[in-house]
């Protein structure tokens, strides 16, 4: 599944532009997929989603690369501050492997890239602003994090695994059946995400089975009831869960998730 970080607060003269990919079944615990950007007109407002991941961001146009966090709800921002570039998604795995810090520390916030990574920032934004196409930029994003990743920097195993079971479709339903499968009490696991992710495990389901939503609504030919097989009791509780995490009707984000085109490879 490749989640969704932003999406604009109004219709735009050109749609969002976007080609992405799941990154390689190695890299997968650590690295959701990455993601080529454009969004066109500059300086718009734009819409943050609920996410239970970090998104690092690099964008070619004078911003800066940074480091998103996790959040519940959505952020709405004056202004984009990104126009055109690359973003990736990493894990809580992935965050202590790539920076040795626990994904907690950048939930709710954003912080730059080269502060977490140091000069490894700056050779990063460099040479993927200078790669000449898509292919070559994931490809350097492959190659580059393989090499930076350290599986065992401030790694929990079990919350590890309790967060990849709560992103799967199939995966417990309640919480204290994860913990019954994990082999923990409840309060554990709750204290776990507590400790490495900064949202509690309900949160992170939650978020899990919204952003499936908008994952199934960003296909070509998806309906807007595509969405009560991600999870949801019923039509109520769908639009009761998406006006709480976006401020919007499932129909008005279904129409802006809609509103992409694919950017040329």
């Amino acid at each position: 599944m490749m989640a969704i970080h932003s999406l604009p607060t109004r219709p735009r003269a050109e749609p969002y532009r976007m080609t992405a990919r799941l990154s390689p079944p190695w890299l997968r615990p650590y690295v959701l997929g990455w993601a080529g950007f454009r969004t066109g007109e500059a300086d718009l407002p734009s819409r943050m989603l609920p996410l239970n991941a970090a998104t690092l961001i690099v964008d070619f146009t004078g911003m800066g690369s940074i480091v998103t966090g996790p959040r519940a709800a959505v952020t709405v921002s004056a202004r984009s501050p990104w126009r055109h570039g690359v973003a990736l998604g990493l894990t809580p795995a992935g965050m202590s492997a790539l920076t040795g810090a626990p994904l907690r520390e950048v939930t709710g916030t954003t912080v730059r890239l080269e502060d977490l990574l140091g000069a490894r920032a700056e050779e990063l934004t460099g040479r993927l602003a200078s790669a000449a196409g898509w292919a070559e930029r994931f490809g350097l994003l492959e190659e580059r994090l393989t090499a930076w990743l350290r599986p065992g920097a401030g790694r929990d195993e079990l919350v590890m695994r309790a967060w990849s079971r709560l992103q799967d479709p199939a995966g417990p339903a309640t919480i204290a059946a994860l913990a019954g499968e994990l082999g923990v009490s409840r309060r554990y696991v709750e204290l776990g995400f507590r400790r490495v992710v900064g949202l509690s495990p309900k949160t992170v389901a939650r978020i899990a089975r919204f952003q499936r939503t908008v994952d199934a609504w960003r296909q070509p030919a998806a309906r807007l009831d595509a969405a009560i097989a991600c999870g949801y009791a019923d039509q109520s509780h769908l639009t009761r869960e998406v006006r709480a995490m976006t401020e919007m009707t499932p129909r008005q984000l279904f129409a802006f998730v809609q509103y992409t085109d694919r950017l040329a490879e």
